[in-house]
């Protein structure tokens, strides 16, 4: 089953060069074990996909990930922040419908 993944992968290592971009970013932190995150996942690929060359998103594995969640004081998951050059703009907790992350996003183009 080959799926096209739009949505970059987000990691400790990576994530301020991530954020650091002249579009907005929105970056899905999330885990394997977490039903919510399943259910967010496929929209926010759904989003990558769209909003391809007007924003950037990516997922962060928490479980593999631990530094940037605590960073942003991150407890509990899916939760989804939006950045505007490199500074947090926004933030969701929790698996919401696809269109309040396209209009948070959108405030933000």
């Amino acid at each position: 089953m080959a799926e096209t993944k739009y949505a970059l992968e987000a990691t400790d290592a990576n994530f301020s060069e991530l954020i650091n971009s002249d579009k907005p970013v929105l970056v899905d932190f999330w885990a394997e074990w977490c039903g919510p995150c399943k259910m967010i996942g496929p929209v926010v690929e759904k989003l990558a996909e769209e909003y391809e060359g007007k924003a950037v998103v990516a997922k962060m594995d928490v479980d593999a990930n631990s530094t940037t969640p605590a960073k942003f004081g991150i407890r509990s998951i899916p939760t989804l922040l939006i950045f505007k050059n490199g500074e947090l703009a926004d933030k969701i907790v929790g698996a919401v419908p696809k269109n309040v992350l396209e209009q948070k996003l959108a405030a933000q183009l």
